[in-house]
């Protein structure tokens, strides 16, 4: 059923809030094709994973980095199969939390997305087929901004054209969902795609 939420915009974080996180299939094949130890990959993904969310940092040298940092240099074509890998783990799609988005849309309810992700994922993002439904996509890579900073909820407030409070925000980490409360947006920390429709639901309500 459509669900209506007047006079707010509803911000949505993409990874593990609309997408599934990597399955276990998606994290043997990027270990399979890195030729490295399971756990040096592990523990090397995450260590410059802000600097290319950021976008100061190229995808190649995420890449090479992580090459190095596992004892092996990657060439680019080795570079390159990684990263298409990786996207492939990230872009999964929770079918419950989309089918929640069409529900929002049909509601006229105002939709847009913010993700932590490096400018490669922009593209992704708006041209999926759920992309025309948010009014602007906001990717940290092309900002140079990154969650929880209060800058980047400010700059999304003041490209949607509404103040803060009247921005509804909805992210799976906690310290993301806080930095934006404290700015006054209201905030829901992702769980699972049921709890997230009896706060948007219990939201149209209080907004009718």
């Amino acid at each position: 059923m459509p669900i209506s939420i007047p006079g707010r915009v509803v911000v949505l974080d993409y990874g593990q809030v609309i997408s599934l996180p990597p399955s276990e299939a998606d994290r043997a094949a990027l270990v399979a094709a890195a030729g490295v130890d399971a756990e040096a990959l592990r523990r090397a993904y995450p260590v410059q994973r802000r600097d290319l969310d950021r976008g100061t940092l190229s995808t190649t040298d995420y890449w090479a980095g992580i090459g190095r940092a596992c004892g092996a240099e990657w060439d680019l074509a080795r570079c390159q199969e990684l990263w298409r890998l990786d996207i492939r783990g990230w872009t999964s799609a929770n079918a419950d939390v989309v089918a929640l988005i069409g529900e929002l849309a049909a509601g006229g309810s105002r939709l847009a997305l913010l993700s932590n992700a490096g400018p490669d994922y922009g593209g992704l993002f708006r041209f999926s087929p759920i992309g025309a439904l948010f009014e602007q996509v906001f990717v940290s890579g092309e900002l140079l901004l990154l969650k929880p900073e209060a800058a980047i909820y400010e700059h999304v407030a003041d490209a949607l054209g509404i103040p803060l409070d009247r921005m509804v925000f909805v992210d799976d980490r906690d310290d993301n969902v806080a930095g934006a409360e404290a700015l006054g947006v209201r905030g829901h920390v992702f769980r699972d795609a049921a709890r997230l429709r009896t706060f948007l639901t219990d939201l149209a309500k209080e907004t009718a």
